[in-house]
Formats: structure tokens, C-alpha cells, sequence
């Protein structure tokens, strides 16, 4: 290689170390975190940028005074149903009239569990004596941000499968119409490991099972166990058991399986 394209590749080792290199998925998913909290005829609007870091969630709540009037003592208040707790406590603030301001919550997560953030925006303005309050549209926290694919041993995951107390049995009922394809749709949509190897679900013969495990950023162990058969009208049949020590992943994996195993998206 001539010193220019050496030159050239340690330059482009350094933008890939220090993220030099912005990937238009990146720029999709940090849309897809920003939240309406507000309706655009409230006079007071609000929208919220969700980042997740394993035990965190860091709301950036942008609040823009649509009103031309000076609001004063607004607070942003917040509050959780899960296992969720807020770090901070409440501040006011001042906004001028068509002016915005950046607000900051801290909420320390505990277990894997699709928590629900809900709140209001309350403030009061020199001509109306009560306060005013515009309620925010609830923020549901994704269980997919802290479950990742894992690997463990077939005894091993039979011991947890009779171990474990909580189960979700969900009814399979979607339009997809083929085994594989149903199979690889849930290890997508439930971000899971299928432990089944390839050549126990070759050839065709109209009913497939498979394990799946996930590990949970807290340690705790996610079990999945799909039984799907083809009927006679071409369609699939069969259950989807969830199988967990605590309560939170079984309802909150089945919820999500529930919502996405139809096929559409």
C-alpha cells in the first residue's frame, strides 16, 4: 500500500473509533425514540427523546411555550407504573412567550418489565389565577431494549423450563402461513436465540417446535417454546409458552408477541 492509502485507512480506523461514521439506520432509530407528548393546538407543546442505557432511561423533553404570554412556575411532572423509579425531583421554570427549553428526567429501571412513564406539564401566566395543566400522552418503555439473544445447554434449559413458575401460553394466530417463516418472524420480533439446531427443523412435514432463550440485562433468563402445525386450510395452529422467574418478562414477552406475531410488521 503507498503512504496515501495508508493515510487514508488510518484516517477512516479513527471516524470509525470515535463514530465518525453516521449510518442513516442510526439517524431512523433516534427518530423513531422521539415522542409527541403534546398536541400541536395545546399551548404548551412537548415532544421527548428516549435513550436506554441498561438500568436508565433518560427522557429529553423539549417544552415550547406556543402561547404569547410568559409562563411561570412551569413544571414537567412525571410519574411511573412499573419498575421505574424517577431520580429527580420536579423544577420550575420560566418560558418566555414562543420560546422553548430542554428538560432532563432521570429514571432508574429494576427489572425487565414494559413499564408505563405518564405525567402532566402544570403552569400558571399572570392573568388566570389557577394553574393550567396540559396532560402528556403516556411513554411505554420497550421490553426489546433489555433482552438480548443468549445460548445455554438443552439440560440446562430444561431445568429452568421446570424450575420456572411463570408461564404465558399465547395461541398462535397469525396470516403467515409457513412454519420457518412464523419461527424466524418471533426470534426477530422477541429478540431471542432459537437453541434449536437448523437440521432438527429441515424438510417438511408440517409441524415444527423449537426452544428460545434470551438473556435480560439484570440476569434474569427468558424461556420460549414454540408447537406450530399446519391445519388442513393451510393455516397455523399451536401455542407459544413463556416460561420465566418473575412475572414481569412472561406478561411483557407475551404482550409483545401477542401484538406482533399477526405478521404484518
Amino acid at each position: 500500500m503507498s503512504q496515501l492509502e495508508l493515510e487514508d485507512e488510518v484516517q477512516d480506523d479513527l471516524k470509525a473509533a470515535t463514530g465518525g461514521f453516521t449510518k442513516e439506520t442510526d439517524d431512523a432509530n433516534r427518530l423513531n425514540r422521539i415522542l409527541q407528548l403534546t398536541g400541536f393546538s395545546d399551548p404548551v407543546y412537548a415532544e421527548a427523546f428516549v435513550t436506554v442505557h441498561h438500568y436508565d432511561i433518560v427522557l429529553d423533553v423539549t417544552v415550547v411555550n406556543r402561547t404569547k404570554e410568559t409562563l411561570q412556575n412551569l413544571c414537567l411532572e412525571l410519574a411511573t407504573m412499573g419498575d421505574l423509579k424517577l431520580v429527580d425531583r420536579p423544577q420550575n421554570y420560566t418560558l418566555a412567550p414562543e420560546s422553548s427549553k430542554q428538560v432532563r428526567a432521570n429514571i432508574k429501571v429494576s427489572s425487565t418489565e414494559t413499564g408505563v412513564i405518564f405525567g402532566n406539564i402544570v403552569y400558571e401566566t399572570s392573568n388566570v389565577m389557577e394553574r393550567s395543566v396540559v396532560v402528556l400522552n403516556d411513554i411505554h418503555i420497550d421490553i426489546m431494549d433489555y433482552i438480548s439473544p443468549a445460548t445455554c445447554a438443552d439440560v440446562t434449559f430444561r431445568n429452568m423450563w421446570a424450575e420456572f413458575e411463570w408461564e404465558n401460553k399465547v395461541a398462535v394466530n397469525t396470516v403467515i402461513q409457513d412454519e420457518k417463516k412464523f419461527l424466524n418472524h418471533v426470534i426477530k420480533s422477541t429478540n431471542m436465540k432459537c437453541l434449536t439446531p437448523p437440521s432438527a427443523l429441515d424438510g417438511e412435514c408440517g409441524y415444527i417446535a423449537a426452544n428460545l432463550y434470551a438473556k435480560s440485562v439484570f440476569g434474569e433468563d427468558a424461556l420460549v417454546n414454540i408447537s406450530i402445525e399446519k391445519q388442513v386450510d393451510g393455516k397455523l395452529s399451536g401455542y407459544i409458552r413463556i416460561r420465566s422467574k418473575t412475572q414481569g418478562i412472561a406478561l411483557s414477552l407475551g404482550d409483545k408477541i401477542t401484538l406482533k406475531q399477526k405478521g404484518g410488521s
